[in-house]
């Protein structure tokens, strides 16, 4: 398989209201103009499972923090198994919104539970699988554009939301051989050039390498 060919798993993270969903369609696109096999997919809900898990936890009531962590758990597990691993395994682009990371941000740094333990329990359920490249949409919370009735997370205040966009930085600041962190302030095509610049720098375009 050429270097060009090989497959590509790539993340989508921020928080609520950053515009992870219009920039996981348009860098797909990009990929597919290229004659790349891509799979779209999202946590939770890339799966029949995870679709009932994400009804569960983002519009059913209260769910106990540990609990929380571990229904996302369950839902990574099934979803890397079933959809993902197949998917690189056939040299396909995988486009995701949200994976593991969210989970640390969300539960770890927003919920008070450890940051170790909530990325270790991710880890396990996932085999240690690891994104090539993670995508920080990154914005102030009080700029986020939410339309629509808000899930259970999106309804939570303003220093959860703050405490979440901290988290993000600080993970993309630790390991920054893997994030790329995007000002998610600019116009769609702003941004997505942006992310179509930073992933061509590190060898990840979809253009064909000569």
């Amino acid at each position: 398989m050429t270097d060009s060919l090989r497959p590509l798993f790539l993340t989508l993270e921020g928080g609520d209201g950053v515009g992870k969903s219009t920039q996981q369609r348009l860098l797909a696109q990009w990929f597919r103009e290229a004659g790349r096999e891509v799979v779209e997919t999202r946590e939770p809900g890339g799966t029949v499972l995870g679709k009932e898990l994400r009804e569960l936890i983002l519009h059913g009531g209260y769910v106990d923090p540990r609990a929380e962590a571990l229904m996302f758990a369950a839902d990574r597990a099934h979803h890397i198994a079933t959809l993902v691993r197949p998917a690189l395994e056939r040299g396909a682009v995988v486009v995701q919104d949200r994976y593991l990371d969210s989970s640390v941000a969300y539960q770890g740094a927003a919920r008070d539970l450890d940051v170790d333990d909530v990325r270790g329990l991710s880890l396990w359920a996932t085999r240690g699988l690891l994104p090539d490249a993670t995508i920080l949409l990154d914005l102030e919370p009080e700029s986020a554009r939410l339309s629509g009735p808000k899930d259970r997370l999106e309804r939570e205040g303003g220093e959860f939301h703050a405490a979440v966009r901290m988290r993000f930085l600080d993970m993309a600041a630790q390991e920054p051989e893997r994030w790329i962190v995007i000002d998610a302030s600019g116009t769609v095509d702003e941004v997505q050039a942006a992310i179509r610049a930073a992933l061509s720098s590190r060898g990840l375009s979809a253009e064909p390498r000569p």
